[in-house]
């Protein structure tokens, strides 16, 4: 036992109210800093201290105890703090999902970063272009969450397809509408390729459908990289890129959807599995940093014990954020401005006894209550229409509120008509006989695919129309709609267009023979087919401009060829 250490409990320190304010805090110190180390090795002993031969404990060591003035060693308080859970994993994508992710990572971003520099157009364009494929994403994403939707009422594609295109459709119109830019080709090139987003509506094999789409590209792009091959490599980066994208989709779709777009027949309701895909994206946006900490988590850790009796630091002022702007300020003006409706809340409702436009004695009498008048004398009473002008206005009046037209689509007698379509979320399909002819008028945005031998269509006053035809006896005929396209994969006699602006050609190796006629036409491009299945298609711009002169006492026109 005589070796053994035993330590006391806290010493009593006398404070001596004559000695140095300084000297009795140090004093105190040193007696919190000794009651301290007996809470430590008494801990430390319990714990399984070693014993010696003897059968008393060992003391423990001061070698760590640090100087007094610093903060204390605490390891209960540290085994009892709360420990911060981890993070929650990301929530799992299906496997096409992430593969869409990896193309949108990887070859969009990359186009994105070779369009910076080159212009503010090219930039604009190749941003609305990312923005429809994380549109398509979102759409692929929904298909494996919900059922197909009722294809009787296509209302539920038009939501799902509403955002696509939008985005696609702002690309469609920074082409057309700097068609003299010299940035036009550049332009063109995204404009072809931004329609191969349309394979989410194609079945069958759509990759092929893709493969037509790059060949419209490479057109515009391939003239892009001949000027600017020797002088400015950052277009041709450009193109390339794009190239590479719409490649990488290709193989994208011939991977997962070589058969078109699939739906989980068990899933919940479309337009339900939409708004989850919206409200809940599955990619971080923090740029890597922690996300912010929920309000369900554990609370922070209690703070340390306060042995000086020191005052805490006072409580932050309160945040001024979010408060209400003073009455001058410009924001408050807005803020009344944005309530919409509300805003006349507060404003008096005047009877109709009050109003002097309706009252001509009111305004005679002069009784007009003070809340009522006005600055300026009232003016005379003005007489009422005739009941023949007040029919008329009443009908033109509701002729200017009847409601837009539903799309029809309807077979009377040998003649389909096909009419005021908007925009359909997917392709009309008509199944035609030969004595059967189709007349489309007043669509918009409109896919139309024919099966089987049709004698001939008429198409007039839609814009951005798309028709695929397999064959026809006689031909097709298109009026005043500007951006139409028309593939044929048959044969067909005879194309006539008639003031379009604007128009893709598609012919196959059957339908060579075709013959075009256009009248008061222009941008009205023909693609062939490749000679050779590894060649790409060839697309050939008609002539716009024709020169004519008096050759022998007659009129002779001529093509005006260009050359370079």
């Amino acid at each position: 036992m005589s070796g053994t250490k035993r330590y006391s409990t806290a010493p009593v320190v006398t404070v001596n109210t004559a000695d140095n304010p300084l000297t009795t805090l140090i004093r105190r110190l040193e007696a919190a800093t000794s009651r301290l180390e007996d809470i430590a090795a008494s801990s430390a002993g319990f714990e399984g201290q070693p014993q010696q031969a003897n059968g008393e404990r060992e003391a423990p060591s001061t070698a760590g105890i640090q100087q007094f003035g610093s903060t204390p060693n605490l390891p209960a308080a540290a085994k009892d703090a709360p420990q911060t859970p981890a993070a929650p994993a990301a929530p799992s994508v299906p496997p096409t999902v992430a593969a869409m992710d990896e193309l949108i990572d990887s070859d969009v971003a990359a186009f994105v970063a070779a369009s910076k520099g080159i212009d503010p157009l090219v930039e604009e364009q190749a941003t609305s272009v990312a923005k429809a494929f994380a549109d398509q994403r979102r759409f692929l994403l929904v298909t494996t969450k919900a059922k197909k939707p009722d294809m009787q009422s296509p209302q539920t594609f038009n939501d799902l397809l509403k955002d696509l295109q939008q985005d696609m459709g702002s690309v469609g119109d920074i082409r057309d509408s700097h068609r003299s830019s010299t940035m036009k080709e550049h332009l063109a090139m995204v404009g072809e390729g931004i329609g191969a987003l349309q394979w989410l509506l194609m079945d069958g094999k759509p990759a092929d459908f893709v493969g037509e789409v790059i060949g419209g590209a490479q057109m515009y792009g391939n003239r892009v990289l001949k000027a600017y091959k020797e002088t400015d490599p950052a277009h041709v980066k450009y193109v390339q890129s794009y190239y590479a994208l719409l490649k990488a989709l290709q193989a994208y779709i011939k991977k997962h959807y070589p058969s078109g777009v699939t739906w989980n027949n068990n899933g919940i309701d479309a337009a339900q599995a939409y708004r989850d895909a919206g409200s809940s994206p599955s990619a971080p946006t923090t740029n890597g940093a922690p996300p912010p900490p929920s309000s369900g988590g554990p609370p922070p850790p209690p703070p340390l014990p306060n042995f000086d009796n020191v005052p805490a630091p006072p409580p932050p002022p309160p945040s001024t954020k979010g408060a209400a702007p003073p009455g001058g300020d410009i924001s408050a003006v807005f803020e009344q401005l944005n309530r919409g409706e509300s805003v006349t809340s507060g404003l008096k409702k005047v009877d109709k006894s009050q109003m002097t436009h309706k009252n001509p004695a009111l305004r005679a009498a002069g009784s007009v209550p003070e809340e009522t008048q006005r600055s300026k004398s009232p003016g005379p009473g003005v007489k009422p229409k005739p009941q023949s002008m007040r029919q008329n206005s009443t009908t033109s009046t509701a002729s200017s509120q009847k409601k837009p037209s539903e799309g029809r689509k309807e077979l009377d007698g040998n003649k389909w008509l096909i009419e005021n379509w908007d925009a359909p979320s997917q392709p009309i399909t008509v199944e035609v006989s030969l004595t059967q002819s189709l007349l489309i008028t007043k669509c918009k945005n409109t896919t139309i695919i024919l099966k089987g031998k049709a004698n001939a269509i008429s198409i007039d006053n839609s814009p951005r129309t798309q028709i695929v035809v397999e064959t026809l006896v006689s031909s097709v005929d298109v009026i005043k709609s500007p951006n139409f396209a028309i593939q044929v994969t048959g044969a067909l006699p005879t194309i006539m267009l008639d003031q379009v602006d604007g128009a893709s050609i598609y012919l196959g190796k059957e339908s060579l023979a075709t013959e075009v006629f256009t009248s008061k036409c222009s941008s009205v491009n023909i693609v062939l087919p490749p000679e050779k299945e590894e060649d790409d298609s060839v697309e050939c711009p008609l002539p716009e401009q024709i020169r004519t002169f008096v050759k022998g006492g007659k009129l002779v026109s001529e093509i005006v060829e260009h050359a370079g």
